[in-house]
């Protein structure tokens, strides 16, 4: 009897250890970090808006690499790393070409369509740009383009997106910037590009190359959607901080929750501004167990002041419930 009341105890007690083994375990790799800068701008070099996708254990970054040359002129990259841990990132990959008229730069999200990946970005033209001009923004030339990767590392050339449809003339898309794709919650196969023009503009397609206009409203830039609960979460920058918008339908939209500005008022990397809330789901990715929100942020100065292509980095926060957010060092 003494035996097999020891064996009950055994059979019982194992699982109540593997449930809070598996419960520890979860967001263990977040516990571990000690900084929330995962690339750290200095007075050459900036990183900006970043974009995440998350596939077969590997977090994959995208980011604007903001770099001044030893003549004083200044050039934006697309360029990305990846890392399974969030705290081991391979070397940065630039992958656009030089060009100040062109400046392929702030990726918004990464796709799955058919048998590749799209990624979506925009150009930031500012031909003759020098640091002694900083900041100068971009010309009325900016527009949206997509590239498309067979393994998410090698990218295609950048492909115009006529977001404004087919038979508006390229000239007269008007100033367009921070691109993101998402696939209608209620209607598969219809795909949504947000970006930043009069508020955030709304296009469709069912091809990702014949887009048709839908309309705007109101919202500050880099956007990011996600859905949740059957609505649409929509991230976007202000003047400074993150917020959000939600919308069952795209057309109705109210703002919700707090302005998010995370550990600014003790960062000095961010005094200037935090911006660019780029969030993935990874609450089901028991290493990881929450929301991730990769931004960047600008500082000592603000970006007006000059600290837009230089001294702007990349950092990481977390959330259970994207209303309580969390970081290294909090």
């Amino acid at each position: 009897m003494i035996a097999l009341l020891r064996n009950i105890h055994r059979v019982l007690l194992i699982p109540a250890v593997c449930f809070f083994q598996t419960i520890a375990a979860q967001g263990i790799l977040l516990k571990s970090l000690s900084d929330p800068i995962i690339f750290k701008g200095n007075d050459s070099t900036a990183y900006r808006d970043p974009a995440v996708y998350y596939h077969q254990g590997t977090i994959y970054l995208f980011f604007t690499v903001c770099k001044t040359d030893p003549d004083g002129l200044v050039y934006s990259y697309t360029a990305m790393s990846s890392s399974k841990d969030c705290k081991h990132w391979l070397p940065v990959k630039i992958l656009t070409p030089k060009d100040q008229s062109l400046d392929f730069s702030s990726p918004g999200n990464v796709i799955r369509y058919k048998d590749k990946w799209v990624i979506c970005l925009q150009t930031y033209p500012r031909p003759g740009y020098t640091a002694a001009q900083a900041p100068r923004f971009a010309n009325k030339e900016a527009r949206l383009y997509t590239m498309r990767s067979k393994n998410l590392q090698d990218w295609s050339g950048p492909e115009l997106m006529k977001v404004k449809g087919p038979d508006t003339p390229v000239e007269k898309m008007g100033r367009m910037i921070d691109p993101y794709l998402l696939e209608d919650k209620d209607e598969h196969g219809r795909y949504w590009c947000f970006y930043k023009q009069n508020g955030v503009g709304m296009s469709y397609s069912y091809n990702l190359r014949d887009w048709h206009f839908f309309g705007y409203t109101a919202s500050g830039e880099n956007t990011c959607v996600l859905v949740k609960n059957d609505e649409y979460i929509l991230f976007h920058s202000p003047k400074n901080g993150i917020a959000i918008k939600h919308s069952p339908d795209l057309k109705h939209w109210s703002d919700t929750g707090n302005l998010i500005t995370l550990g600014q008022q003790n960062w000095l990397w961010a005094k200037g501004r935090i911006t660019a809330g780029a969030v993935a789901d990874l609450s089901k990715e028991k290493k990881f167990a929450r929301y991730l929100m990769f931004f960047h942020g600008s500082g000592p100065l603000t970006e007006e002041q000059g600290d837009f292509d230089k001294n702007a980095s990349i950092g990481i926060a977390w959330s259970k419930d994207l209303l309580v957010w969390d970081w290294p060092g909090k």
